[in-house]
């Protein structure tokens, strides 16, 4: 177990089975928590795992197979129990294992032509292997290069998966750098294991040894010894890779395959990467790799036949799809070579743009481009290769592309006749009975014509045969630029209207960032808006009970400010009249002015938060001021709030604080029922009200003698009273400013 206390745990069934004077290592295996005391280190059962016939036992289930007759428990859980305990990484354990050769022997006698090799074996040998290698490096390169026929092995098996990653790891191909145990692998740079991995691509057919044995040298490529690297990226071994892949009777499998290694050779970061990489290279104007001019002088030699598989006339497949028929499909070999040329033609410098020239495969890939005008992949290949010869420094290439590809009238011809021909002198044809369907690389084109003219405002030869070509012009003008505009994604307004300075945003988050908003401002505002009751809420006791929390309770934090500000910016809606949408809700921010100015002068002293006891201090936090009175004058008959002056005990009913301008007008209601104010230079006038209304303004001036209340008024009904306020008058009539009114003297005590 993790753990032990006295008293609570029960006894470990591990130890139980250790009690017994005759227990077996199977006993152990079926054992649930054996794992767990291996981890936790019980030292009875690392003293028992240890010993050599246990550890000989263990190796044996992961290495033979289990009898067809035999038990799920033997086939799969031994083995996997096995597995995990030396995985444990137990240093006795795999002391035992590595200092003991007949064990070793045991162990790599798996890689044995006649012996079997499952898949879920294979796993559980690479696991020990990699582990063994990991913590025990120079011991276990030791034996290795001792026995070195165990590295042919590996490559023989190098179909299966896990094999091919204890090879990896074993010739230090991995991420995982052995940097203090050089010396110790310094002898697999001398052996032949490349050559060896190379030659698979001829002695096997199988699609799986072809894809780990490239997987295998692309890892020797980014990751390998510089000794290796530096024989991998020779002209003799990119020859031998060559001739693998150009023998016409291999699979197209050879071929792909070893064209990956080669696109990995001239740019190691792209088979890491990924597309993203592309796209980010693609993006910033080019790539800042640098291939090895020896390497790429060893792969032009075979670029002329690379060149002839490109043709399409010959071949007679047939592949029938929903628009039409292929004759032939382009298929997986042909489109990576237009991807070695795209790369090639990237990085390969001018050595390579020349041969590009010579042979005309620039020409040939742009055929292939309006030939298949529904696959996509080539056409990204092709655009990256158009897009490259227009920011070479080569002037040929660029000369090349424009006047003997005439690659602006290709565009222009496309674009003039945009549906697929009928034609079956062409690899694509059209469905029988079916209208032509429009041909799908128009937006390549669109964002091929969008660059020439980006990179013509800098580069007068593609400005001066732009402008040389009448039909570009008219097309220029009368197509391209609206479908510019058409297409042009920050002018769309789909499900609100768009304002000029919303068309950069990513996402409605960013609406509240570049606003002036003091978000802790507005928390501050929101928190009293509800403490005040603003809000027309017909839950009066809903109301009740949510004025009597703690402060905590009512407080917005920033979180919440902004989902509330993020709301009024995507539901903005000045008809419906509620308070979020309101302008005038940013009442309280005056105040919050005229509060910390107020604080500055260290005028107020810290109110006391005892209600019952009558005793209320002026406080130098207005705001602890508007909590104390707002629990005062909302606080209901039921809760037994009075307000006590001199003995006086004086019932107070329901009071709501409500926002308005001018209680005279009644036109100026606003749907929620707040009161607005057209005009901000009107001053407040009291509104007509009963004769309860009078005595309780004169009772309430009277209890309390240092308030006033000349800029606003108590309307008291049955039910509510109303604070009237104008926040846009100069006066400081809102709610804090009544507070602070009634707050009289700093030096003075006010009884609630």
């Amino acid at each position: 177990m993790f753990w032990r206390m006295a008293g609570l745990s029960t006894a470990s069934p591990v130890e139980t089975i250790l009690d017994r004077d005759n227990f077996t290592l199977d006993e152990l295996l079926d054992e649930d928590e054996i794992i767990q005391e291996c981890k936790a280190l019980n030292s009875r059962l690392i003293n028992f795992l240890s010993a050599k016939p246990q550890v000989e036992q263990l190796i044996r289930y992961i290495i033979e197979e289990a009898p067809e007759d035999a038990e799920k428990t033997r086939s799969f859980k031994f083995p996997f129990i096995a597995c995990e305990i030396f995985t444990c990484e137990v240093d006795i354990i795999l002391k035992t294992l590595i200092e003991d050769e007949e064990l070793m022997n045991l162990l790599f006698s798996f890689l044995d032509l006649n012996h079997s090799h499952s898949n879920l074996l294979a796993g559980y040998f690479s696991k020990v292997v990699v582990c063994l290698l990991l913590r025990k490096t120079v011991p276990f390169m030791q034996y290795v290069q001792a026995h070195q026929e165990i590295v042919k092995k590996l490559v023989d098996l190098i179909g299966i998966t896990s094999i091919m990653e204890v090879l990896i790891r074993l010739i230090g191909a991995d991420e995982h750098m052995y940097v203090s145990h050089v010396n110790a692998m310094q002898w697999i740079e001398d052996t032949n294991v490349l050559e060896m991995i190379a030659d698979k691509f001829s002695s096997s057919d199988s699609p799986e040894v072809h894809a780990n044995a490239a997987e295998t040298l692309c890892a020797i490529t980014r990751f390998a010894p510089a000794g290796l690297s530096a024989k991998v990226c020779s002209p003799s071994f990119i020859g031998r890779l060559f001739r693998h892949a150009l023998e016409v009777s291999r699979p197209k499998s050879v071929l792909v395959n070893s064209l990956s290694v080669c696109i990995s050779l001239l740019d190691p970061k792209r088979h890491t990467f990924g597309a993203y990489y592309a796209y980010n290279r693609q993006m910033t104007n080019g790539s800042t790799v640098t291939a090895n001019p020896e390497t790429v002088e060893g792969m032009l030699e075979s670029l002329g036949d690379l060149l002839k598989l490109l043709d399409v006339s010959s071949s007679e497949n047939l592949l029938l799809t929903t628009f039409g028929k292929l004759q032939p499909p382009l298929g997986k070999h042909r489109l990576k070579i237009v991807e070695f040329i795209s790369v090639l033609v990237t990085v390969g410098g001018e050595a390579a743009e020349k041969k590009l020239i010579d042979l005309g495969a620039v020409q040939i890939i742009i055929h292939l481009f309006f030939e298949y005008p529904y696959n996509n992949f080539l056409h990204h290949h092709v655009e990256n290769i158009i897009t490259s010869c227009l920011e070479s420094k080569n002037s040929s290439l660029l000369e090349h592309l424009l006047h003997h590809c005439d690659f602006v009238g290709k565009i222009i011809q496309a674009e003039k006749q945009c549906t697929l021909e009928a034609d079956t002198n062409k690899a694509t044809i059209p469905a029988e009975g079916k209208s032509a369907p429009r041909i799908g690389c128009i937006g390549h084109l669109t964002r091929i014509a969008n660059k020439l003219i980006q990179l013509g405002n800098n580069n007068a030869v593609i400005q001066e045969h732009l402008q040389g070509n009448s039909d570009w012009t008219d097309w220029y003008l009368g197509v391209l630029s609206n479908r510019n505009a058409v297409e042009n994604v920050y002018q769309w307004a789909c499900g609100r209207p768009t304002a000029l300075h919303d068309r950069n945003r990513d996402s409605d988050e960013d609406d509240y960032q570049d606003q002036d908003y003091d978000v802790a401002a507005l928390a501050n505002n929101l928190s009293q808006a509800f403490r005040y009751g603003i809000y027309n809420n017909d839950d009066i006791e809903e109301v009740h009970g949510s004025l009597e929390r703690d402060d905590e309770d009512v407080y917005f934090d920033d979180e919440s400010a902004e989902v509330v500000i993020s709301s009024l910016r995507l539901g903005d809606d000045h008809e419906s009249g509620s308070l979020f949408t309101n302008s005038n809700w940013f009442a309280f921010e005056e105040d919050r002015d005229r509060v910390a100015n107020e604080r500055s002068t260290g005028s107020l002293a810290s109110p006391s938060p005892n209600a019952e006891e009558g005793n209320v201090k002026a406080s130098d936090d207005v705001a602890g001021e508007d909590e104390e009175l707002a629990d005062t004058a909302t606080s209901s008959p039921e809760a037994g709030s009075k307000l006590e002056h001199g003995g006086t005990d004086k019932p107070v009913e329901w009071v709501e604080w409500r926002e308005s301008s001018d209680a005279n007008d009644p036109s100026d209601v606003l749907p929620n029922g707040e009161i607005g104010n057209n005009d901000p230079g009107a001053t407040e006038s009291p509104s007509p009200s009963s004769s309860v209304a009078e005595t309780n303004d004169k009772q309430l001036a009277t209890d309390l003698p240092s308030a006033s209340l000349d800029n606003s008024t108590i309307v008291t009904s049955e039910t509510t009273k109303t604070v009237s306020e104008n926040p846009s008058s100069c006066a400081p009539t809102s709610v804090d400013g009544s507070v602070a009114e009634v707050g009289g003297n700093s030096n003075k005590d006010t009884t609630e």
